[in-house]
């Protein structure tokens, strides 16, 4: 049954992943991290079905059959997880911090650009996605939704912990649903450059990905809803990426992968766990300061 049901669904999500790619901007999140993430978990529930708790692993495949389209009607949010003490935790190492310039009205619905996309998305992700930094009692009554690439959601297990956080597919569907079918007070945060961006991130430079990305903007339009620009300083200076120039092979590698299969691959590295005078995927310990501004 979930064979069946995966392999009439392949072709749609694929071809709906490379419109919103292109049309709405890339992931919130980092691919290769979540991924990671979710073959781990994948391969839990398989070793469940080769123990006595197998019945488990059954139930879950065929509960996750009926539910497959949840994350793109908003998924399902609980406050318990976005107010962990581990998010606090993480905001503080940085540190990070929102900043609030503008009230937002709780009768309009709101997509927010987000800008850049750095190599995780860690602001992103801390400010949105969790209440480490107080989004709720800054913007009260306003549900913000942050979006990251759909294949994150075929992930079991890692779904529903994306889904607690608030976090949704990046797709035209999930955007027309909670534009139009949501009530009002929603915000969709949207990293407009995606994983075109994140080629050009590295510590000391500013750049963004906006050219021939109108997806977001038609979104809008449709639906009534206001454009709130946001900028994320620091967002660029946790990780130092190897930059390839224009015209190399790395680069045409890396915009393959980005055609393709939905990201680019970077060659990045932060601190070590131990000490920041090594190597290590750690970022750095440098402020990220997300502004929200006007819409």
């Amino acid at each position: 049954l979930i064979a069946a049901y995966s392999g009439v669904l392949r072709g749609e999500r694929q071809a709906e992943a490379d419109r919103s790619q292109r049309s709405h901007g890339g992931p919130a999140l980092s691919r290769e991290g979540s991924g990671r993430w979710g073959v781990a978990c994948s391969a839990i529930l398989m070793y469940i079905f080769c123990t006595d708790c197998w019945l488990i692993a059954v139930l879950y495949f065929t509960w996750l059959v009926f539910d497959w389209n949840t994350p793109k009607k908003g998924g399902r949010r609980s406050q318990w997880v976005r107010n962990w003490a581990v998010w606090r935790y993480f905001r503080d190492y940085f540190p990070i911090q929102l900043v609030k310039t503008h009230n937002l009205l709780t009768t309009r619905n709101y997509i927010f650009g987000y800008h850049p996309h750095g190599i995780m998305g860690l602001g992103a992700f801390c400010n949105f996605s969790t209440e480490a930094t107080e989004v709720s009692k800054k913007f009260p009554g306003i549900r913000p939704y942050l979006a990251t690439l759909a294949g994150n959601f075929r992930m079991p297990v890692l779904r529903e912990y994306l889904m607690s956080g608030g976090i949704c597919p990046v797709s035209r569907d999930t955007i027309d649903y909670l534009l139009s079918k949501n009530g009002s007070g929603n915000a969709i945060i949207i990293v407009v450059g995606g994983a075109a961006e994140s080629l050009s991130s590295m510590p000391g430079k500013n750049a963004v990905t906006l050219r021939n990305r109108k997806g977001f903007v038609k979104l809008a339009l449709r639906h009534g809803a206001d454009l709130v620009p946001i900028y994320s300083f620091g967002e660029n200076e946790v990780y130092k990426q190897v930059i390839f120039e224009e015209g190399s092979w790395g680069r045409w590698v890396q915009k393959k992968f980005q055609k393709y299969i939905g990201f680019a691959p970077c060659i990045f590295h932060g601190r070590g766990l131990f000490s920041s005078d090594t190597w290590g995927l750690v970022p750095y310990s440098k402020p990220i300061t997300t502004v929200v501004g006007e819409p």
